[in-house]
């Protein structure tokens, strides 16, 4: 091997890619002697990959190129300091975990300790007999390579767990929501109301829920099909979803063609209110949603009850949707498209 660092050999080694299982060994030093020593002590080694750097100034470029899994780095050389070259190795994204043993003519406690400081895994009084050198590269290269694995193996945990937990989100999503109109299904609704009812006993605080049912739906569903059945509990879930705009107010579909809407912290006349622009909100839509089998009207309306209470820590959320149900059946009762606030 031409210790110089310009043969085809070098070249070569600089632009072979490296493998897990190959140690990689790049000796900066302005001494050809002590690159022709080290070549030496590594030729009989098969594992080993070696790249020389004569000149200081190119050492990052070539390590970066060569992929180095241990640096046997001169303490002593022309232009840049041995120490200063080290500041630059771990300043560097590329470098900076790759272990550096400084090389030395002599054993200096004082600048020993300003090298681990500054980063140097280890320190040789260059150079050692044969066996120590080749233990050491090996010791370092295997405990970086080890260091690497664990890390790529750390790396596709996160980017697995990061996949499970959007996975995890989607599911709850799916779970929690109405497949057909997008809302927040029966289960949901439950929770919710049961929540709420909580905090409102808590902080002492009215709890109010419009129980909806699209009026003569079967008819509609008889005569236009299922398709467009579907397509109208979507609409009519877009012009409620529209309508409640508070981010505390929960829009759920309650089963089949019947919807609920649970208001915290609203009283009886607030859900009155909202009852009132729900029930004329749908009945806008009737160029939209025409019904001819109707005989509420010649579209689409829907009948609504509401309910308020201040829940007590004696009650339960029952209380509140049997209400609402009751005012429901008397604004169907009553001739439908209306809402009934329940007593």
């Amino acid at each position: 091997m031409d210790v110089s660092g310009q043969d085809d050999q070098q070249a070569a080694d600089v632009s072979a890619p490296m493998t897990a299982a190959r140690i990689h060994v790049m000796l900066v030093d302005d001494q050809n002697i002590v690159a022709e020593a080290l070549r030496r002590m590594l030729a009989d080694e098969a594992e080993i990959d070696y790249h020389y750097v004569s000149d200081p100034a190119n050492a990052i470029n070539e390590a970066v190129q060569f992929k180095p899994t241990v640096i046997l780095q001169d303490l002593v050389m022309p232009d840049i300091d041995g120490l200063m070259l080290l500041k630059f190795y771990r300043s560097n994204p590329e470098t900076k975990g790759v272990p550096v043993i400084m090389l030395s003519t002599k054993e200096d406690p004082k600048i020993k300790s300003e090298a681990f400081a500054l980063g140097a895994s280890d320190y040789l009084v260059k150079f050692p007999d044969k066996i120590e050198v080749v233990a050491r590269i090996f010791a370092h290269s295997r405990s970086f390579l080890a260091q690497q694995q664990r890390d790529e193996a750390y790396r596709t945990l996160e980017v697995l767990k990061k996949e499970l937990e959007e996975k995890n989100a989607e599911l709850e999503r799916l779970s929690s929501q109405d497949c057909l109109t997008r809302l927040a299904n029966r289960r949901i609704f439950d929770e919710f109301v049961s929540k709420e009812w909580g905090r409102a006993v808590r902080d002492n605080t009215p709890l109010s829920l419009i129980l909806i049912d699209i009026d003569h739906f079967k008819n509609y569903n008889d005569n236009y099909g299922h398709q467009g059945g579907d397509d109208c509990l979507r609409q009519v879930a877009q012009k409620l979803t529209g309508t409640v705009r508070r981010p505390s107010d929960l829009v759920a579909r309650y089963g089949g063609e019947e919807f609920a809407v649970v208001m915290p912290g609203t009283d009886v006349d607030g859900a009155g209110r909202i009852a009132a622009a729900l029930c004329e909100g749908v009945a806008s839509m009737k160029l939209k949603l025409p019904h001819a089998h109707s005989s509420s009207a010649d579209h689409v309306t829907i009948s609504l009850g509401v309910a308020s209470m201040v829940p007590s820590v004696d009650g339960s959320p029952e209380q509140l949707i049997e209400k609402a149900d009751e005012a429901l059946y008397r604004a169907k009762k009553n001739g439908r498209n209306q809402f009934q606030i329940a007593e």
